[in-house]
């Protein structure tokens, strides 16, 4: 069978429905080699305590650290899939990594949670710092393929711009049952939808925070990386009366790609998408991103715009690090309601994080703070 993205969406479609034996002999037609049937699934974990003085999680058969709600894939298939995603052009985001917990502050809690409705079930991790603000602002953040929430926090280091800012941070978990390499399906049609499919479920998993935990419903903000990126800048087209700011990094425009075919391609040269409405957003991206071309950022940013704003570009530079372009879009009284940042000579990571997680590059720009900044004054 020849290698191409077909491929991957029929292996991706047998797993999604457990038919883990038929994905492993395509995938072995594919690369070659062969592969023992996968192992029987094991048996749901047992149900966790709740957190004190807060409601139980709603489903208590889901892994903290995936989100998985069945057993994945046997670690023989997980491996013949990202043998694929490596041979596919343009490649996805690999490798993540387990990363320990960080210790807490005292006070502070990272909560295992989860979100069930009518669009399906995803766990999440919730951090809540020691001394959080009076109705504190709520950061929804997506991780990029073949990452977890735990990974995509010690990268991000978001959890402590938490501690020093007072909000909470939300953390998605994807499912290797709904994508083989944990990847947000940002290129589905069944995805890019008001009140169905993940954009359904990760608005519910905001809409639980702010029921459950106070948070400030007039400040809420979704950002990701790479297919995260991607996902957040569907819920802001698709949730504007939910999330007041938006930020993408490495990602794509909603609407880019309807279809895998048609993901390849706009990540290899870039796509408009569809025709958008204005909302707060923050772009981040590297010029040296061979995964997703550059040219998606300005593609975002344009989706985004309000018209009549007025634009002011600056060179950087981070002591021992990368040069950067900034570019703020303000309206007529100064406020600031777009911001996009170049990288230059930045690959595809999160620009200014930490080695504890997987595609960051520590030579910054600061892309966790400068988005919290920008969050925090709209």
């Amino acid at each position: 069978m020849p290698l191409n993205p077909s491929a991957m969406t029929e292996a991706t479609r047998l797993t999604r429905e457990g038919k883990l034996a038929e994905a492993t002999d395509l995938l072995r037609s594919v690369l070659g080699g062969t592969a023992p049937p996968p192992p029987a699934p094991p048996p749901p974990a047992p149900p966790r305590p709740a957190a004190a003085g807060r409601p139980a999680p709603r489903i208590l058969d889901v892994d903290p650290e995936t989100g998985e709600v069945a057993a994945p894939p046997s670690s023989r298939l997980r491996g013949l899939l990202d043998g694929l995603a490596a041979k596919l052009p343009g490649g996805l985001p690999g490798a993540g990594r387990s990363t320990p917990p960080e210790p807490l502050p005292p006070g502070a809690r990272f909560l295992s949670l989860s979100h069930g409705g009518a669009a399906g079930t995803r766990g999440y991790r919730l951090y809540v710092p020691a001394r959080p603000a009076a109705a504190p602002a709520l950061l929804v953040m997506l991780h990029g393929c073949t990452q977890s929430p735990e990974d995509f926090a010690a990268g991000t280091r978001m959890n402590a711009l938490a501690e020093q800012h007072g909000f909470l941070v939300a953390y998605p978990g994807q499912t290797q049952a709904a994508n083989a390499q944990k990847c947000w399906n940002w290129f589905n049609a069944a995805d890019q939808n008001r009140d169905s499919g993940e954009p359904a479920l990760i608005a519910g998993i905001a809409r639980d925070v702010l029921r459950d935990y106070g948070a400030d419903p007039k400040r809420v903000f979704v950002a990701g990386l790479s297919a995260g990126g991607a996902a957040a800048a569907i819920l802001g087209q698709r949730y504007p009366d939910l999330f007041s700011g938006v930020g993408v990094h490495s990602g794509l425009a909603c609407g880019a790609a309807r279809d895998m075919p048609g993901a390849f391609a706009a990540m290899r040269q870039g796509a408009a998408g569809q025709p958008g409405r204005p909302v707060p957003t923050i772009v981040f991206h590297a010029d040296r991103d061979s995964t997703v071309h550059p040219r998606n950022a300005a593609q975002v940013a344009a989706q985004a715009a309000a018209p009549g704003l007025r634009a002011t570009t600056t060179q950087g530079q981070v002591p021992g690090g990368h040069a950067f372009t900034r570019t703020v879009h303000a309206d007529a009284a100064g406020r600031v309601l777009q911001e996009q940042w170049l990288v230059h000579g930045g690959g595809h990571a999160w620009a200014g994080g930490s080695n504890a997680g997987s595609y960051t590059d520590a030579k910054g720009p600061d892309a966790s703070a400068e988005m919290v900044r920008f969050f925090l004054a709209l």
